[in-house]
């Protein structure tokens, strides 16, 4: 995968949320509210989101099965338009307004914007109109942040020859994250973190995650979660947390960093 950015910031600290869209049907005005202190504070915010349920809603209006193998929804033809059409329209402006309404400045994207998010098929034999992404163009987020502007990302990926293609949320704020050389990662989701034997864990390494994966602990969606935090903490983003709606959860940091503590 590759970037086009420029200059890493100085003076204003950067933070990419993502909010899944089971937490986003639930979130209040409060929660917004916080992303104004946030901005007021000095952070650049970028944000990116899901739709899970909404999707799920409208695949079902329309009679389309879906499912998903390894934390990823196989996306066919019928079920790609369903999702283009519910997180470009639907979702997105939503959460756009509900920003709005708390006093943040914000602005709708996906893929196609700019070629903000290249992207390849994953395995089309596996998983359809799932995407890999390929290039993230950093110019139009670097243009909004330099002004006060939130920009508000739909996982929605492009490819070179204009296919929209279905990318998972956490992939997206990841490779977000590392092209704009953000200082943090948030995943926010609708549980207040990693939890291992019925016990919500603060903080977590690399291995004790692989070892979780492998011991059956951690499954379906959180696994493409803390895989896209960990490649994160590798490539040198300082913080990445997994959080609840509260913003508190787990951090995932080295184990040098756990050593040091």
């Amino acid at each position: 995968m590759t970037t086009s950015k420029s200059t890493h910031h100085t003076a204003r600290k950067r933070m990419v949320i993502k909010l899944g869209g089971s937490t986003l049907e639930g979130l209040n005005k409060d929660f917004f509210y916080h992303f104004k202190k946030l901005q007021d504070s000095g952070v650049e915010l970028i944000i990116t989101h899901g739709g899970g349920p909404a999707i799920n809603r409208e695949l079902a209006a329309r009679g389309i099965e879906s499912h998903t193998l390894n934390g990823i929804r196989v996306t066919n033809e019928a079920a790609m338009n369903v999702v283009q059409s519910t997180l470009i329209g639907q979702v997105n402006p939503a959460l756009v307004h509900d920003l709005t309404s708390a006093g943040v400045e914000a602005i709708g994207l996906n893929g196609y914007d700019g070629q903000l998010m290249v992207a390849d098929y994953l395995d089309k034999d596996v998983y359809g109109y799932v995407g890999a992404v390929k290039a993230i163009h950093t110019a139009l987020l670097e243009a909004l942040l330099s002004v006060g502007i939130v920009p508000v990302i739909a996982c929605v990926g492009v490819s070179e020859a204009g296919q929209a293609l279905n990318i998972n949320g956490d992939t997206v704020a990841s490779e977000i994250a590392l092209a704009l050389g953000a200082d943090s990662l948030l995943l926010v989701t609708d549980v207040s973190g990693i939890r291992v034997y019925d016990e919500y864990q603060t903080m977590a390494t690399p291995t004790l995650i692989n070892q979780w994966i492998e011991q059956g602990h951690l499954y379906g969606g959180m696994i493409p979660k803390v895989q896209g935090a960990i490649d994160c903490l590798r490539a040198g983003i300082p913080s990445v947390q997994i959080v609840g709606e509260t913003l508190i959860g787990t951090t995932i940091v080295t184990s040098d960093k756990l050593h040091a503590t």
